[in-house]
């Protein structure tokens, strides 16, 4: 199995070094990663891998299997073999607003959840915005403009965003109702990796993050559409931050 090594609190690495465990002109298999492999509503980390005689750009990154699949585009050289050390660099840039993205949601999921006792759905982060589907909800202009006030009331105080790994049955204690969908995650899996910003939110979660709310900037909420029967999708995007 690959090893996630930005979990749990290394998700501001982007340089590293790893070794080939499988390869071929398309995908390049490593006994650990930095790269960010697609999953819980936030893309896939981009960037390039390079070794003694070739380098390739990483286009997608997945799990498969238990193992983490760099899809690649070779730029130069053969595919890497087996036991070949390779660098990797992660494009930080896109890196930074993904992580900006994935805190700002949980900062939203979390007011909503306090204000109109609303679940998180689902989401989706992208590098320039985001989505949020909540239930049940139906939101009006001025709910709209206490989310976006009260969410960046949160940011303004720049809370700490602590990365880390509990014991499942303590996070089964202390999240709140609404706040995680923890019949998702296998019971096998323990210790949970968590995301905590300090005294406002808790929540099991594997993506990368910020490591305050000060680095969001601020978040500006564009849009509100109707997904069913009490589901409703908040859209936003963040300021320079």
């Amino acid at each position: 199995m690959t090893e996630l090594r930005y979990l749990p609190d290394a998700d501001d690495v982007t340089t590293f070094t790893a070794t080939v465990t499988e390869a071929s002109r398309d995908s390049v298999f490593l006994d650990g990663t930095y790269f960010y492999p697609e999953g819980g509503g936030q893309p896939s980390d981009r960037g390039v891998l390079e070794w003694d005689g070739g380098v390739a750009d990483v286009v997608d990154v997945e799990k498969d299997h238990g193992d983490v699949r760099h899809d690649i585009e070779l730029r130069s050289g053969e595919p890497p073999t087996e036991g070949t050390t390779v660098e990797g660099r992660i494009d930080e840039e896109r890196r930074r607003r993904l992580s900006r993205m994935h805190t700002a949601q949980h900062v939203v999921s979390r007011v909503v959840l306090d204000e109109f006792g609303a679940s998180t759905a689902g989401n989706q982060v992208y590098p320039d915005r985001s989505r949020i589907d909540f239930e049940p909800a139906s939101f009006d202009e001025d709910d709209l403009a206490l989310i976006e006030r009260r969410s960046n009331e949160a940011i303004e105080r720049d809370l700490p965003v602590v990365k880390e790994n509990r014991p499942r049955p303590a996070v089964e204690e202390e999240v709140d109702d609404g706040r995680a969908l923890l019949d998702m995650i296998p019971d096998s899996v323990d210790p949970l990796r968590v995301v905590e910003i300090e005294d406002f939110d808790m929540c099991p979660c594997g993506g990368t993050h910020a490591s305050s709310l000060g680095e969001l900037g601020g978040i500006t909420i564009t849009d509100t559409t109707s997904k069913g029967a009490d589901v409703e999708r908040l859209e936003f995007e963040l300021s320079d931050g």
